[in-house]
């Protein structure tokens, strides 16, 4: 282990052999870290916590603080952190609020600068959340999320896999897969092509994708004749298929696009 010697491990800490830890960092007694992952200056990593391998955490993050959450009554709660994350300057991270609540973060993920992930939430793989993007208790951001910066997700409110959500957005309802969204609060633009194509999402898939789109976020069906629309008339693709399934299944609702007026029950 490379330590340098004003940083403060705690004895009880399970670390990696060959962590890096940087000056006036902290680690507590209840958390475990794994192989080759680097921790910057002025790091406090306390709680329940564990953090996989190959994890780079830059200065001023605090990880692992009781949640910014008045139920939070001393309850055993965990924070679990995959590999390959990347965690800049200043992000925190809390655990979950109830005895055994946890707050999880996949493999892959850019957490920058100022980022917040609050109790409860769970994160997938792949996922981006720019400069200052908050999420509230309870979110779920699947894999390959993208959030801009300054921009606020709802407490548990779901993110659906390759969505795209523009900065300073207000997110209080569930952002649909596949999808771009952006504004205050937060509507459906369009399909992200970008991302479909990088994931290697077939042609034909990504048409029938666009058709559904159309019909569910830009007509002025409600949201249940909408789903059942899209059902009867467009090729069900696996990914048309896992984009009605994620709108069924809400229970915050589903944003909708620019040019629908219509709410999910009218």
């Amino acid at each position: 282990m490379r330590i340098h010697p004003t940083a403060v491990l705690d004895k009880k800490a399970k670390l990696a052999d060959d962590i890096e830890v940087g000056p006036y960092t902290i680690i507590g007694p209840n958390v475990e870290i794994g192989q080759a992952t680097r921790i910057g200056s002025h790091v406090v990593i306390e709680g329940n916590t564990s953090i996989g391998e190959n994890c780079n955490i830059f200065t001023g993050a605090c990880i692992g603080s009781i949640p910014q959450d008045l139920k939070y009554k001393g309850a055993k709660s965990f924070l679990k952190i995959g590999s390959e994350n990347i965690i800049r300057e200043y992000v925190t991270l809390n655990p979950g609020t109830d005895e055994g609540g946890v707050t999880s973060v996949g493999d892959g993920n850019l957490l920058m600068v100022y980022s917040h992930v609050a109790h409860d939430c769970k994160i997938g793989n792949g996922c981006i959340i720019a400069n200052s993007g908050t999420l509230a208790g309870h979110v779920n951001l699947e894999d390959k999320v993208v959030i801009g910066g300054l921009a606020a997700i709802h407490q548990f409110t779901r993110v659906g896999k390759l969505a795209i959500i523009g900065g300073c957005s207000k997110v209080v309802q569930d952002i649909p897969p596949f999808s771009t969204c952006d504004g205050h609060p937060a509507r459906v633009y369009g399909l992200n092509v970008v991302g479909l194509r990088r994931s290697d999402i077939s042609k034909e898939a990504q048409l029938a994708l666009k058709k559904a789109f159309k019909i569910l976020f830009h007509s002025r069906l409600c949201l249940k004749n909408a789903v059942e629309k899209a059902r009867q008339e467009i090729q069900l693709f696996q990914e048309v298929e896992y984009l009605l399934d994620f709108i069924r299944s809400s229970k915050r609702g589903v944003c909708r696009g620019r040019g629908s007026t219509l709410k999910e029950d009218d």
